[in-house]
């Protein structure tokens, strides 16, 4: 019997092709059919991810954490977790600083490109800039209120509110470990019953996988910016993408050989479909589902331990993203302020990056509104937005492999220190 190629093959074709496709589309003058006719299929794909990725966080981990039978487990499982995840977000946004001063992307755009830039996403940015001051306007305490739904159902309808329907579905498993093990046995056999079901369909969801990410790349392709823009922001892209790479094969491999004893080559090979279909649709949020199963099929983190640590860092854990806004807050100043920042002004990029890669959501672009928060609070024009407006997309793609690489990282770490790691094939 021929043996099947395997799904990251299949994905990687369908990117190639799509890409490919688009480009031929573009030159030929046919950018509206693709429109019109393939990127819906690419839409319909990331609408099924999406569909299935809050059902899966809320049976997930409630089976995990029913499967904990004991709260000190939480409270040591969640006490590790957030750990890491801020260790190496710190990490991410520092990394980026210094990339950026170092390499200074935003000495080589000219006052040409410049002004091309602003004038053509002046508009673009002003939107991202109005959604910002919204969030600045609310008080400091504002993300743990956001934190406490008002109506779960409410939060449940909605995927960029990830982090209540987390909040909620904690409490709901701490209450099934309180409850006489007899009481909480129907209810935990229902939701496991239900996952194997999710599973099931997330199964059935990837082997339409190969074409949808082919129609995300056409479309990708044809609404591309003129290239001529693009090769002014080529070092500011590089800058970016070099911290990314460093991230992805030094600093996770790094962090898995000295607290995994895993192999990063085995590692990386077995979150390979996960990492490629971040890259097609930039959302950590729709990547989860395939996420958690590579994971704990691939990788053999427990259920338990994957089911409570990858949803919560598809929502507060975006070291891609936080890389991204101090490489791209450096270059906004450096093209468009007349002095270099200042030491204490970067260390507060640092922390507010920090906290702001914990308040993005989960979906494309939201680090763009987090990344005028930024913006402000270090005193670089907002407007400058624009200057990045054309390569967000491709460096978005990027930047969420890092995003949920991170994630499986500190869930095979987390397994690891608690004993929950069954790596034999890694």
């Amino acid at each position: 019997m021929k043996k099947s190629l395997a799904l990251h093959w299949k994905i990687l074709i369908g990117i190639l092709f799509g890409l490919l496709f688009g480009l031929m589309a573009k030159n030929l003058q046919l950018n509206e059919f693709v429109i019109d006719w393939i990127k819906p299929f690419g839409t319909i794909f990331i609408n099924m991810l999406k569909m299935i990725a809050v059902p899966l966080i809320v049976v997930s981990l409630i089976v995990g954490l029913a499967d904990l039978k004991d709260i000190s487990k939480l409270s040591r499982l969640g006490g590790r977790t957030v750990v890491f995840y801020l260790f190496t977000t710190v990490f991410a946004v520092s990394l980026g600083l210094f990339l950026a001063n170092i390499i200074e992307p935003g000495s080589y755009i000219n006052q040409e490109a410049r002004e091309s830039l602003l004038s053509n996403f002046s508009g673009d940015a002003s939107q991202k800039i109005e959604m910002a001051q919204k969030a600045k306007e609310s008080g400091p305490l504002q993300p743990l209120v956001d934190i406490v739904p008002e109506n779960i159902f409410s939060a449940l309808s909605d995927n960029a509110s990830m982090l209540q329907v987390i909040f909620f579905v904690i409490l709901i498993g701490i209450g099934l470990i309180l409850i006489e093990e007899e009481k909480a046995k129907p209810v935990v056999a229902f939701f496991k019953g239900m996952n194997d079901v999710i599973l099931k369909i997330i199964d059935l969801m990837m082997l339409f996988s190969p074409y949808g990410v082919f129609a995300l790349m056409a479309a990708l392709m044809v609404e591309i910016p003129g290239f001529s823009t693009l090769g002014a922001l080529g070092i500011y892209g590089l800058t970016v993408l070099l911290g990314l790479l460093i991230m992805t094969f030094l600093f996770y491999p790094a962090l898995l050989m000295l607290f995994a004893k895993v192999n990063p080559i085995q590692f990386l090979k077995a979150i390979a479909p996960a990492q490629l279909l971040a890259f097609s649709t930039s959302s950590s949020a729709a990547t989860l589902p395939v996420t958690m199963e590579c994971v704990t099929e691939r990788l053999g983190v427990d259920e338990e331990v994957s089911s409570f640590v990858l949803p919560l860092g598809a929502t507060v854990n975006m070291d891609g993203t936080s890389l991204y806004q101090a490489v791209a807050a450096l270059f906004i100043a450096q093209a468009m302020l007349p002095y270099p920042l200042d030491f204490a002004t970067q260390l507060m990029i640092v922390i507010t990056a920090t906290l702001a890669s914990i308040g993005s959501a989960a979906v494309p672009s939201a680090g763009m509104v987090m990344l005028v928060i930024v913006l402000g609070q270090a005193g670089i024009p907002e407007a400058g937005l624009a200057l990045i407006f054309a390569i967000d997309r491709p460096l978005d793609m990027c930047r969420t492999v890092v995003n949920i690489t991170s994630d499986a990282t500190v869930a095979t770490i987390v397994a690891k220190s608690v004993g929950k790691l069954n790596n034999q094939n890694i």
